[in-house]
């Protein structure tokens, strides 16, 4: 039975979601198309970049990503408290680095202009600040602002109208650390497990490629602008740089009535272009402006709260390892030495790694060890959650 996505992304259950989006049809998003002879592999920096731009916007981190030719995978932590602790002017102001909004959030971002706005303006703007608020901790506006920005591009490329994603992205939630664990590393060995990459290193266009690229430069945010190329950016115009609010190190959004010196410069639409194009045209502009933000980090929950919950050399040790058994060519193959992290998060380690290969398709909305399962089962006042009986085999070492 379809269940409304309210109940599917809920907050109060966990803050961790598996989200995967598909295209339509025959509809690449990157790879080579064998049929028509063309190459779409250019796309994958297109997801990459804007994921990762959005990260910087929304109160949404990203932890783990795989960019696959139709497909793509996202392991993601929703952070409202974050949110929920951003002053009104700084909801405004992330917002309008996506959406440029009505005139009145113009006026009261402006200090010259707020001074003379009437309490009903004021309400205005504190009911907009609420929604807005909101928009930035939802998964589903997230995808939205994703998924569009990208279909538009391609749609573009290809000289076509019309849908390019399959309907809306199918989201999991993960409701304990060992389904964490678990999904990111299903998630980061998907082009091994595809036979289009030899190792994580290798992989591009994923998570553990990126960690592993900021590692080895040593500087995270090097590494990122290093793997990012601004090449792979859609319909993008001339080199600007977005102006960084001293305060939140967070993108200023684009604004039309800037001074000369500071205000970037959107690439101009056609002169045939429709109102609908320049505008269309114009926010993509702005969207490309905005800078990468981080992968969200690994760390100790107690030190740092929005962190992954294992230390990063536990994690490349567990997906190395994977990755050798799952490899096409060894297939089957158990590791000489498997990771101690599997046996102390509780996880049987033969039966993880004959599993791991179609992970998720055993499992439905959410993904858990079975005792969580059943009381999400109950919470939500259903006999039972698909998925309790591969738990029971996947996350029961004894």
């Amino acid at each position: 039975m379809t269940r409304p996505r309210a109940s599917l992304v809920s907050l109060s259950d966990t803050p961790w979601y598996h989200v995967v989006t598909r295209c339509v049809r025959r509809a690449y998003l990157c790879g080579f198309d064998r049929l028509t002879g063309r190459s779409f592999e250019h796309r994958r920096g297109w997801v990459e970049l804007r994921l990762r731009q959005l990260a910087g916007v929304f109160a949404i981190d990203v932890a783990a990503y795989a960019v696959m030719s139709n497909h793509v995978h996202l392991v993601v932590r929703v952070d409202a408290d974050r949110a929920a602790g951003w002053s009104d002017d700084e909801v405004l102001r992330r917002w309008r680095c996506l959406f440029r909004g009505p005139v009145v959030v113009e006026r009261f971002l402006s200090p010259a202009t707020r001074a003379g706005m009437t309490e009903a303006e004021l309400d205005g703007v504190a009911g907009l600040v609420a929604i807005y608020r909101a928009r930035l901790a939802d998964l589903s506006w997230f995808m939205r602002v994703l998924n569009e920005s990208i279909a538009r591009a391609a749609n573009r490329e290809d000289g076509v109208r019309g849908r390019f994603w399959e309907g809306r992205f199918r989201s999991q939630a993960i409701l304990d650390e060992t389904a964490l664990l678990a999904v990111m590393a299903y998630v980061d060995l998907n082009p091994i497990r595809a036979g289009i990459a030899e190792a994580p290193e290798e992989s591009a266009h994923t998570g553990i490629a990126a960690r592993i690229a900021a590692l080895r430069a040593g500087d995270e945010g090097t590494a990122i602008g290093q793997h990012l190329d601004v090449a792979y950016r859609p319909n993008v115009g001339p080199e600007t740089s977005p102006e960084i609010s001293p305060d939140s190190q967070r993108p200023i959004p684009y604004q039309r009535k800037t001074p000369a010196s500071h205000a970037p410069t959107p690439p101009e639409p056609e002169n045939d272009a429709s109102p609908d194009a320049r505008s269309t045209n114009l926010w993509e502009a702005a969207l490309n402006r905005l800078p990468p933000a981080p992968l969200l980090p690994f760390g100790n929950p107690a030190e740092v709260p929005a962190a992954i919950p294992f230390t990063f050399g536990d994690y490349l040790t567990l997906v190395d390892s994977l990755g050798r058994a799952l490899h096409p060519r060894k297939r089957g193959a158990i590791p000489a030495e498997l990771p101690d992290i599997l046996t102390r998060l509780g996880i049987a380690p033969e039966r993880f790694v004959e599993h791991a290969g179609f992970l998720l398709k055993g499992f439905g909305a959410a993904i858990g060890a079975p005792e969580r399962l059943t009381a999400l089962a109950a919470q939500r006042e259903c006999r039972y959650l698909r998925g309790l009986r591969r738990a029971r085999l996947l996350f029961s070492a004894a």
